[in-house]
């Protein structure tokens, strides 16, 4: 993974004075439309250039205890943030666990999504992923089965597997680590680059025919255009795992297939912050299509190279210890 500097001020900083965490969230919807006073590019288009942390403690489905509550309150906000910061300081592992990662390595968030709302999921309104399709069910018991099996790479993820990255999408959902993403306008093109796994999509805004429907990528097929001062980017023709979510804290996501329908919206709403909404449509693994909101924030950190395999013998010790496993 790649670690940046500035993840150790992060960690200290927040560990030792989380009390100055108490922010207080925007407490209603902000508009998707850009305000007149945001930078724009020389085609009069908002400049959504730079690089962007989407790191959030907000959670992605609401937690029951929330019921209704679509927004958080102030001392309810600086709560959440205050127990994201005490987190940071490492603790020992269960008795019998050798332990993983030390805290130094994680840079989660700290902070609640801008607009204040209880969970990334804005729709269903409930705050809670939709029901799965039988046929949704049937793919996470296929996934769960492979993993299980073991009898080549192609039965363990795609992210264990270093093809496509965790939080990167698409669509992008923040993770432990490497939640920044870089954004570049070109004329004719848009640029996204994430610093995990260092995936690139270019999105062409040129209103070119979509690929056949025979040609599936790992991260679909992507078209841009501007709606008034959105950007908005569709994506189809993914592969059968449907996006690079079948990782950690995402596995809810392995429902979906390759008829994934994928749109995301970005907007500017002023010199540091970014809204970025999605919507997830895919009849063969939800009974109904449903949609995340969550802000990202300006930073003048720098994305760093993304090393997966680099001296990880993880994925070939799992491979070899099933093979061993299986010989009579």
């Amino acid at each position: 993974m790649s670690v940046r500097l500035v993840t150790i001020a992060r960690v200290l900083a927040t560990t030792v004075a989380f009390g100055a965490l108490a922010s207080v969230p925007v407490t209603a919807q902000p508009s998707s439309a850009a305000a007149p006073s945001v930078p724009r590019t020389p085609d009069g288009r908002p400049d959504l250039q730079g690089v962007w942390n989407f790191g959030s403690v907000t959670p992605f489905q609401r937690p029951a205890s929330l019921g209704g509550k679509e927004f958080l309150t102030a001392e309810e906000a600086s709560a959440l943030e205050a127990q994201a910061a005490a987190s940071l300081v490492d603790s020992p592992p269960r008795p019998g666990d050798p332990g993983s990662y030390n805290q130094f390595w994680f840079a989660r968030g700290t902070k609640v999504v801008g607009t204040g709302r209880t969970s990334l999921i804005v729709d269903p309104p409930d705050g809670q992923l939709p029901a799965y399709t039988d046929e949704g069910r049937a793919r996470m018991a296929a996934r769960e089965e492979a993993r299980r099996r073991n009898a080549g790479p192609e039965d363990r993820d795609v992210d264990e597997r270093c093809i496509l990255g965790f939080n990167s999408g698409p669509p992008m959902l923040p993770g432990a680590y490497n939640n920044l993403v870089q954004l570049f306008q070109l004329p004719g093109y848009v640029v996204i680059l994430n610093e995990m796994v260092n995936d690139v999509r270019l999105v062409p805004l040129d209103s070119r025919p979509a690929l056949p429907s025979e040609i599936r990528q790992w991260k679909g097929d992507s078209r841009g255009r501007w709606e008034g001062d959105t950007l908005v980017v569709e994506t189809r023709n993914f592969r059968d795992l449907g996006t690079a979510h079948p990782a950690p804290n995402m596995e809810r996501l392995e429902a979906l297939g390759q008829h994934l329908h994928l749109v995301e919206r970005f907007s500017r709403l002023d010199a540091d912050t970014l809204l970025y909404k999605f919507t997830i449509d895919d009849s063969t693994a939800f009974t109904r299509a449903w949609s995340v909101e969550m802000t990202m924030t300006k930073t003048e950190d720098t994305l760093f190279e993304y090393a997966c395999h680099e001296g990880n013998y993880g994925l070939y010790n799992i491979l070899a210890g099933a093979q061993a496993t299986a010989k009579p």
